[in-house]
């Protein structure tokens, strides 16, 4: 099965260019299958990993941000595949 974790987190105003830094200097400690790293307006930044795993294994995820690089939590998400499109 495949399990995707998604991290998303909102940078201070003006800081977004730190919080992408930060985010695509952390490594964790397993490589996942694949890990993307976006962007987005109001200086928001997604993490996306990919994992070959149950959806309740104990995998790793990206860590919380120093508190004055963020405006608020880091949200987390976990899904699991259903379908896969080649298209």
């Amino acid at each position: 099965m495949t399990v995707a974790l998604m991290w998303e987190a909102r940078a201070v105003p003006g800081r977004g260019g730190e919080l992408l830094a930060w985010a695509r200097a952390q490594e964790l400690p397993r490589r996942p299958l694949r890990r993307e790293t976006f962007r987005a307006p109001q200086d928001r930044v997604l993490v996306v990993t990919w994992w070959d795993a149950a959806y309740d294994a104990d995998l790793p995820e990206l860590p919380e941000p120093d508190e004055d690089l963020v405006t608020r939590a880091v949200h987390r998400w976990r899904f699991e595949a259903v379908d896969a499109d080649a298209g």
